[in-house]
């Protein structure tokens, strides 16, 4: 379900973003396959600009216009061991449902903080492509770039971007070092985009929205079912546990 989910997010951002497909039906006086409230957002017409050709009235700037590094730095003793922490170790490539996390017991180093659907992006070897939305309110290794937009209106536009394989290419070029690479945010930030006008991100974000809650949603309903299974099996197997019983408490557990 999750993948499905992430394809159509992926297919809606490259319609809407990449190849403007709105701009041209609406050129072209053909059904853009969208309500007309939202149709309507779109010019009629493309112009050129060092990008290639965008709808007229977008321009073309940096990320950084509508996205934010909050560098929310937390020192190790400022952690609480039961912290939810994710590291790169935890991060799975093209793919922004993070699924897996850890605790912060026995961290010895600063760590960032991030907040639940908080974007967060690899920095190290970013051509691994780990990009992904924070499940759960936490800490993250440094060499993980958290950024949130500037306005709820833009996240999808920024989710879109900064998971796409164009960019983490862009990332990728710009970093340094031989052995282990890095970007930094400043280069992430500088990252040129044709932008739309806010009515446009904040469509798109509407559509977005609740496809990646129930994708965090997946997450914590398939680790509930995780601890679920590992607490009742071993019970089961050595008969301390009754079906009847174990049915009772998995319809208690909300599953």
């Amino acid at each position: 379900m999750t993948e499905t989910l992430e394809g159509m997010a992926r297919a809606l951002f490259k319609s809407w973003f990449v190849d403007f497909d709105p701009a041209h039906a609406n050129a072209e006086s053909r059904d853009p396959g969208m309500p007309s409230s939202v149709a309507g957002l779109f010019s009629a017409s493309l112009k050129g600009s060092e990008l290639g050709d965008i709808p007229s009235g977008w321009s073309v700037r940096g990320l950084e216009d509508v996205v934010e590094n909050p560098r929310r730095t937390v020192s190790a003793d400022e952690i609480e061991p039961t912290s939810p922490y994710i590291g790169l170790e935890h991060m799975p490539r093209k793919s922004i449902a993070l699924t897996q996390w850890a605790t912060a017991k026995g961290l010895e180093s600063g760590k960032f903080k991030h907040n639940r659907g908080d974007i967060l992006f690899g920095k190290l070897r970013p051509y691994f492509h780990k990009v992904g939305i924070a499940p759960v309110d936490g800490v993250c290794s440094t060499d993980i770039v958290v950024v949130t937009p500037r306005e709820e209106r833009w996240f999808g536009f920024v989710l879109g971007h900064m998971s796409s394989d164009a960019f983490v290419a862009y990332a990728d070029g710009g970093s340094t070092g031989t052995k282990m690479p890095r970007t930094s945010w400043d280069e992430m930030a500088r990252y040129a985009v044709p932008l739309p006008p806010a009515d446009i991100a904040e469509a798109f974000t509407a559509v977005i929205r609740p496809i990646t809650e129930r994708i965090l949603a997946a997450i914590h309903e398939s680790n509930t079912l995780a601890i679920l299974r590992d607490t009742l099996l071993p019970k089961l197997t050595f008969g301390e546990l009754r079906v009847p019983d174990a049915e009772r408490m998995a319809v208690e557990a909300g599953t």
